[in-house]
């Protein structure tokens, strides 16, 4: 119903929501931190891609930096067991092509990063979501090939020399997803020793 918001940003909390003046009408909407770190300050004009969900008892927008986080989040959410409040919060984890070649490549792992997600439940998500990923609700294009599966390799290696889950999420963020694992490596330990 409603695709796109265009105006000025006049409020933001920590909580994850925004409050955008189109035309003098505000539109609270709830987006993940990885879209609200992008946001300008309040008083900037952004556009966000939009996604209205209804419920018995309330009207919630959803808002992303990119017309692929919301077709991404529209195909999480058409998953059983994967409600808006679940979907950001993998969105906030994983960006479209990371969740892409996490599901391609079935690493379990990096869902159980997302908070409040145990093993048990990432393995069931990847079930559930590798069987929509095919479909147009939550097909990314990966280009040739995509990316190498060397994730899967340096989360192991750093969590075995004791860095929490958050810290390594982090850390893979900055990192390219192809390349030498050593060298990645050697560039995830530099990262991680900065930022302690």
């Amino acid at each position: 119903m409603i695709a796109l918001l265009r105006g000025r940003v006049v409020d933001r909390t920590v909580r994850g929501e925004v409050v955008l003046d189109v035309n003098g009408v505000g539109y609270r909407i709830q987006v993940a931190p990885r879209t609200l770190a992008t946001l300008a300050t309040v008083g900037a004009d952004v556009a966000l891609h939009t996604h209205l969900h209804v419920r018995e008892d309330a009207l919630i927008l959803f808002g992303f930096a990119t017309r692929e986080e919301r077709e991404c989040f529209e195909g999480l959410i058409g998953a059983r067991g994967v409600g808006p409040s679940l979907a950001l919060a993998i969105l906030s984890v994983h960006a479209p092509r990371e969740l892409a070649r996490v599901l391609s490549e079935g690493d379990i792992d990096a869902l159980t990063l997302v908070p409040g997600v145990g093993r048990k439940t990432a393995t069931r998500l990847m079930v559930e979501l590798k069987s929509r990923m095919d479909g147009p609700d939550l097909e990314i294009d990966l280009g040739a090939g995509g990316p190498a599966p060397v994730r899967a390799d340096l989360r192991t290696a750093l969590a075995g020399l004791g860095y929490g889950p958050e810290e390594i999420a982090e850390a893979l963020r900055e990192l390219p997803a192809e390349g030498d694992v050593q060298e990645l490596l050697r560039r995830a330990l530099k990262l991680l020793a900065a930022a302690r």
